[in-house]
């Protein structure tokens, strides 16, 4: 007799057949008094005689999300795999291939057999991530076990998560400000991420994650803190930390890796020139966030592969790493390696350095220094948060006392080598974004305006020297927008004399 015999069993009492795993069957559903006898325990899907005995199909496995609704247990269509497991889902599998990306919240996987699907943000209610890790077997073992896991929406993740979130999208900063989600900067435009917003207490926890006990104490101290941040799963970043209302807030800077070189940064091919100069002194200005460290760093790259030479820099705090390649790259930073950069420009000299590399020319000692150590035959290259080659000028002479003033005209003027002022501007589409240049190199009729203080010549002086690879703002704007790389909006708002944009 076969196992699934239609012949009533004799007595209740007798044990129940056993199942293909040795685990007891589905009771079986009521007869109705018309039908004729057939298997009690056979689905409605099997009901078609077949020899021999008759699988039972397995039921789904249970876990997290598992529901009792009719048809939610129901195996898919489809061979089944040994074991009797059920297979995993692509999206398990980037777990496990993939290690390298960080847990962003993907798009949701297709629901397992056996859950409900996870409710829409517009239902009113979170959705439920099922995570890998709660993922089992119909045995009870876990299937696969991923090295991190992914935050529920409404969940904010510590800080590494967050940094590698605004790195994949590339974006070039990350700001944590309470009572906005985390904020990152794409393309020039303030993104908010999909999480909730920071109370003062988690945007604290979260900025101050990554300092030591020095960096705390600093911190406490000044209530201000500049410092690099280098983390192997998410890169490296530039971060300020201050305090805003009484809460502590950051702005978290990438850092690329990688140092690209000068033309494809799309800098005009005068830039390689300059690099090449021996003694001087070099500016590049602009903005905040308007790549002049980027700059420095493919200038710095660029004498590190060609000359034979020492190389030190003074940062605060490092951004760029530099190796050692055909020159000696010393850099050093502010509060680890020096007290400031008026104490390490003051010692410099003394360290045999050929190219001197000044993070930002802040005060009237480190102005002062810089053009000694030009004067006395280095090349030094440094920044300054000026729009333009004449303000530039300007401000240089203008941190002085009246009384200095002439002299250190003078000196500007003997030391200059050249003035590289840039923007950078959105590309329609949402392509990234395109530097824009202004180039003021040192002639001798150049050095004749700054000497006298007509510096507001220099703008017609670089109108008429395209030859020896100068241009102005307006004229950089002007090309990238006939180029289609910029809006005719940006371009005006932009240009120093938007009247004559059209006659340039």
């Amino acid at each position: 007799m076969g196992l699934f015999s239609s012949k009533k069993p004799e007595s209740d009492n007798n044990p129940r057949p056993q199942g293909p795993s040795g685990s007891q069957p589905p009771a079986a559903p009521p007869r109705p008094p018309q039908a004729p006898p057939a298997n009690p325990l056979a689905p409605p899907s099997a009901q078609k005689k077949t020899s021999g005995l008759t699988r039972l199909p397995e039921s789904a496995p249970s876990g997290r999300g598992s529901s009792s609704t009719p048809g939610s247990g129901a195996r898919p269509k489809g061979p089944t795999p040994p074991g009797g497991l059920l297979p995993t889902p692509d999206w398990h599998n980037d777990f496990e291939t993939e290690q390298a990306l960080p847990p962003t919240r993907p798009s949701e996987p297709p629901p397992r057999p056996g859950t409900q699907p996870a409710q829409s943000p517009e239902s009113g209610t979170n959705p439920t991530v099922a995570l890998p890790s709660e993922q089992r077997g119909p045995s009870g073992t876990r299937e696969r076990i991923p090295r991190m896991e992914i935050p529920a929406p409404g969940e904010l993740p510590p800080l590494p998560v967050l940094l590698r979130e605004a790195v994949e999208r590339g974006a070039s900063d990350l700001h944590l400000t309470r009572a906005i989600p985390p904020t990152i900067r794409l393309d020039g435009y303030l993104i908010p991420l999909d999480y909730p917003p920071l109370t003062k207490e988690t945007c604290e926890r979260l900025c101050t994650s990554s300092l030591n006990t020095l960096q705390r104490a600093k911190f406490q101290e000044e209530l201000e803190l500049d410092f690099s941040l280098d983390l192997p799963e998410a890169g490296r970043f530039r971060v300020n930390l201050h305090r805003q209302r009484g809460g502590v807030e950051g702005a978290f800077r990438v850092v690329n890796e990688v140092i690209l070189p000068l033309r494809r940064l799309g800098l005009p091919g005068v830039v390689e020139e300059i690099g090449r100069r021996h003694q001087g002194l070099v500016l590049v200005t602009g903005p905040t966030g308007s790549g002049k460290s980027t700059t420095m760093a493919s200038i710095v790259d660029q004498i590190n592969n060609e000359r034979q030479c020492m190389i030190i820099t003074i940062e605060d705090p490092i951004e760029y790493v530099h190796r050692n390649k055909r020159s000696i790259v010393k850099q050093r930073e502010v509060a680890s390696d020096t007290r400031g950069f008026g104490a390490a420009l003051r010692h410099v000299l003394r360290q045999d350095p050929d190219v001197i590399v000044i993070g930002e020319m802040r005060d009237l000692e480190t102005i002062s220094t810089a053009l000694m150590a030009a004067e006395t035959g280095h090349l030094v290259f440094t920044t300054l948060h000026t729009p333009d080659a004449m303000q530039t000028v300007d401000r240089m002479i203008d941190v002085f006392p009246p009384h200095q003033q002439e002299q250190v005209r003078i000196q500007v003027a003997n030391t200059i080598q050249a003035i590289i002022a840039q923007q950078l501007i959105p590309v329609p589409g949402n392509r990234g974004r395109v530097v824009a240049v202004e180039i003021l190199v040192a002639t001798t009729a150049v050095r004749k305006i700054i000497r006298t203080g007509k510096t507001e010549q220099l703008f017609t002086a670089m109108q008429t020297s395209w030859e020896q690879g100068m241009i102005t703002m307006d004229k950089s704007l002007k090309t990238l927008y006939q180029q289609g790389l910029i809006s005719f909006d940006d371009a005006i708002s932009r240009c120093r004399f938007p009247s004559e944009f059209d006659n340039i």
